[in-house]
């Protein structure tokens, strides 16, 4: 959609750009991915073992906000590629611990290069520092209402 074409009362509707704004940001990302064969929730899934160390499968879903139903395919995919390892947690056999593999660490590489170049892409038209308030807006945001 043109929002340009969107009556003004929606386009004066934070809310409603936000939304406007997600859609993009989805399919700008979406976009950039599809080149490395990967999706979001690859990215989230890695870089966040990546930065909080080995996790439980259901741990690692709940922080990146996937559903139980789709953790196990998601895992399954990383599994498959080889870029993270899971063993049973030796603490608690019921449980699989995952981490990082070494390949997992350079694909999460790869798709930092295509996510910057996604967040390039979305925010062409604000400077750096437009970009790093805008950043800071929706973080104080998301933290209020987490």
């Amino acid at each position: 959609m043109d929002t340009r074409s969107a009556p003004a009362r929606l386009r004066s509707l934070t809310s409603w750009l936000i939304n406007q704004n997600s859609v993009t940001a989805r399919n700008v990302v979406t976009e950039r991915l599809e080149g490395t064969g990967t999706r979001r929730y690859h990215y989230s899934m890695l870089a966040a073992l990546d930065e909080f160390g080995p996790a439980s499968q259901a741990d690692l879903g709940r922080r990146c906000g996937l559903d139980r139903s789709d953790v196990a395919g998601a895992m399954t995919d990383l599994l498959e590629r080889g870029w993270v390892d899971r063993a049973p947690d030796p603490a608690d056999r019921r449980r699989n611990i995952v981490q990082l593999t070494k390949a997992g660490t350079k694909q999460l590489k790869t798709l930092d290069r295509a996510i910057g170049e996604a967040q390039d892409d979305l925010l062409a038209p604000l400077s750096a520092a437009e970009r790093q308030q805008l950043n800071r807006l929706l973080t104080r945001l998301a933290d209020h209402h987490a």
